[in-house]
């Protein structure tokens, strides 16, 4: 070590062990890259160069954000691989939804004293993740503060940049009666709702290695299982189909995402029970003496994502995502909405509700 840094060193900044992180994620970064990509990481920005063809109006899309407190289980499992795939999932299902390609991804990694290697397992998550979403990881930010987290801790912030043709900007403004809504599978809970879950978690007494109620699976896999990444899904349909509206189901369950979509006039009538519901969740509500109605509202409940398509198309949508290996089922229809009535209505068994 040099005399330059023993200060910064002295003080928790360990400018050495930084830049031996860069060099051991570089080839890992670079094998994330797309055509656009014009230079390597370690420049002040990342630089990329859209190809314009095909696509007569460019519109750039861009969505940021977390992982939450999925970390914590992340942290308390001692498991980092799969987060990053979360971190790339939660921005890159985000602009889809308005029929945005992903072109590239920037992360934002912050911690009190680097562990080179738990933050390589993150950053090769974020890679597997761009690597399935068809965007590059340009570049991102590595902030080691001493005494700002807790030891063994970081954050992770993800910004996923995307363009789409303003002609086939998909917004729901095309949604109407008689439209059909499909609901693709989620891999698991995904990134929200974790307060909820760690306190089921924390009250019920499991272990991180026990098998999980109803799976084959340890408790820390189920819980931490990735979010799952639409992008190849969606675009296969949009090649082929004309979608209405699009839905990534995050924060605030089926009744605050739909609504974001639909035109005033009509309500989303979903039908319990038309999908299959994993055991995670099945275990949540028993755990936490919830109804489906309050599960709906907290968790995505095994829809992940929705697609609003016309009437004679949607039985060829459900039969093109099955063979993609993608389960989604019809879960309802756009009705005409009723004066003050809400614009998401499930309809469930009377002894579901």
């Amino acid at each position: 070590m040099s005399q330059r840094d023993k200060a910064y060193k002295d003080a928790g900044v360990d400018i050495e062990a930084g830049n031996t992180f860069v060099s051991r994620i570089k080839s890992l970064v670079a094998s994330t890259y797309t055509k656009g990509v014009v230079n390597d990481i370690g420049g002040f920005g990342g630089l990329f160069k859209p190809s314009m063809s095909m696509v007569n109006e460019p519109v750039l899309v861009a969505s940021t954000d977390g992982v939450g407190t999925k970390l914590k289980l992340a942290f308390m499992f001692d498991r980092h691989d799969t987060v990053g795939i979360d971190l790339v999932a939660m921005s890159v299902n985000d602009i889809i939804v308005q029929g945005a390609r992903p072109l590239f991804f920037l992360d934002y990694f912050a911690t009190g004293k680097l562990d080179i290697d738990k933050a390589e397992a993150v950053i090769k998550g974020i890679v597997d993740g761009c690597k399935e979403a068809q965007c590059a990881l340009i570049g991102g930010e590595t902030a080691e503060m001493p005494d700002f987290y807790a030891d063994g801790e970081y954050d992770l912030s993800g910004f996923c940049v995307g363009m789409v043709d303003n002609d086939k900007v998909v917004d729901g403004s095309s949604i109407g009666v008689g439209d059909i809504i499909i609901g693709l599978a989620s891999s698991g809970v995904h990134s929200n709702g974790y307060s909820l879950v760690r306190k089921l978690y924390a009250q019920s007494g499991m272990q991180p290695t026990d098998i999980f109620p109803g799976t084959d699976q340890t408790v820390a896999e189920v819980l931490l299982t990735p979010t799952r990444i639409y992008v190849e899904a969606v675009r296969n349909v949009m090649r082929d189909w004309e979608i209405h509206g699009m839905v990534h189901v995050t924060g605030g369950g089926f009744y605050d995402n739909i609504v974001r979509i639909l035109p005033k006039g009509v309500t989303a009538q979903i039908r319990f029970g038309s999908w299959s519901i994993p055991p995670v969740f099945e275990w949540l509500r028993t755990q936490g003496d919830l109804s489906w109605e309050e599960m709906l509202q907290i968790f995505n409940s095994g829809i992940g994502y929705i697609m609003v398509v016309k009437k004679d198309v949607a039985k060829d949508v459900v039969h093109r995502l099955g063979a993609l290996k993608q389960d989604a089922w019809i879960i309802g229809e756009i009705v005409e909405r009723a004066e003050s009535e809400e614009q998401v209505r499930i309809d469930f068994p009377v002894a579901d509700a």
